[in-house]
């Protein structure tokens, strides 16, 4: 029997196919709110998980889109993107995405946020995302995902 889907991962599947992309989402038994968790859950590597990050650019809010096998380096990024990259506290987070912190997808959010998109996810043919809960996650792949979020293409590394 199928589940119905959580409210905000209905509206990601929604704005996903707004979008032109298929809007299939698989829902998992236990929540995949990790990176390792999404990775395992669907047998690919680390590095083929987006992390939907929200950090502050001076002090609006942006998405980085990183690879799982990734952290941000904040200094060269920040430089990068002509400001002082810092991470976004939960509320703010909570505000510009309209999505729990670990379950932010790339998509869905209630502003149009500037978003980046980390160039090693481009290494991974076939990538995964979370649509807006933690059980629940679509695939997409690295062109289609800078397509959708209209995002520009970084380097999140030092």
């Amino acid at each position: 029997m199928a589940r119905t889907p959580h409210p905000a991962a209905a509206h990601v599947a929604d704005v996903l196919i707004s979008r032109g992309h298929h809007g299939v989402l698989v829902t998992h038994e236990t929540p995949a709110s990790t990176a390792r968790a999404v990775a395992a859950a669907h047998g690919v590597a680390v590095g083929a998980v987006v992390k939907s990050l929200v950090h502050l650019l001076d002090d609006d809010p942006v998405l980085l889109l990183v690879s799982g096998a990734h952290n941000v380096d904040l200094v060269a990024t920040g430089r990068r993107l002509e400001g002082t990259l810092t991470h976004a506290p939960p509320d703010v987070v909570r505000h510009a995405t309209g999505q729990s912190v670990g379950s932010v997808s790339p998509v869905g959010h209630p502003t149009n946020l500037p978003t980046y998109v980390d160039e090693m996810l481009g290494e991974h043919d076939r990538l995964w995302a979370s649509a807006g809960h933690p059980d629940v996650t679509f695939r997409t792949s690295y062109r289609e995902l800078l397509r959708i979020t209209a995002g520009l293409a970084i380097d999140v590394g030092p």
